[in-house]
């Protein structure tokens, strides 16, 4: 099984508390790692989180500044937590366009996480699925100049071609939008959207997920 989610609702959580962004985004990563034993607990193969998107660059530079600083600190520092639950960390986007340092978190992440097989949890960071689409067509391109693409070239050439489609995307906050995300992988993945706000997710919102995956009746666009 694998679970998309778009996280969302950090800044409203901090601005009902009356705190600031920054607060939200903390509390958010604590979600984070609640969220994923419980989707390593209830069955969940293959877990995609929207960390940051292609659009999040608008954002005031403070706050983009903050969120690299996090990721740059805090993935390679979270190395116990992923061995005790043998968790493999991937990330998908454009990651060659963050901050040097970012970048060598990642990498550095990606690696002592490699032989990790519980759950395989992949991180989207300067995402943007419009974006991943024109990478996949550009590095076909690269390798098969004046060639027409086909749908299995494109798939060939995604950021993670090996993963599976998403079962299922789920969106915190009520919101009721991808927000370009995994728009090629998303064609028959299922969709919901729960109101809890991202910071106040973890198991119940997990189950809430996979049990309305399991009332879904997919076609693929067969007949049932």
């Amino acid at each position: 099984m694998h679970l998309g989610l778009i996280m969302d609702g950090n800044g409203r959580w901090a601005s009902q508390r009356r705190l600031p962004r920054a607060a939200g985004h903390l509390e958010g990563m604590k979600a984070c790692k609640r969220v994923i034993v419980a989707a390593k607990n209830m069955g969940v193969e293959y877990l995609t989180l929207y960390v940051f998107s292609t659009e999040n660059w608008k954002r005031p530079q403070q706050e983009v500044d903050y969120l690299m600083g996090l990721l740059a600190k805090k993935l390679p520092g979270e190395l116990r937590f992923y061995q005790e639950n043998n968790i493999r960390i991937l990330f998908r986007g454009d990651v060659k366009s963050l901050p040097k340092e970012a970048q060598e978190s990642l990498e550095k992440t990606k690696q002592e996480t490699s032989a990790m097989n519980g759950i395989t949890v992949i991180l989207a960071i300067n995402y943007g699925g419009q974006d991943e689409i024109a990478r996949a067509c550009s590095r076909f391109i690269e390798k098969n100049p004046g060639k027409p693409i086909s749908i299995q070239d494109i798939q060939e050439n995604l950021d993670l071609p090996q993963v599976p489609a998403p079962d299922l995307i789920a969106r915190s906050a009520g919101e009721m939008r991808l927000s370009n995300f995994m728009l090629w992988d998303s064609a028959y993945a299922e969709f919901l959207s729960l109101d809890d706000l991202w910071p106040d997710w973890g198991d119940e919102q997990v189950k809430k997920c996979i049990d309305a995956l399991s009332k879904r009746v997919r076609k693929y666009g067969g007949l049932a």
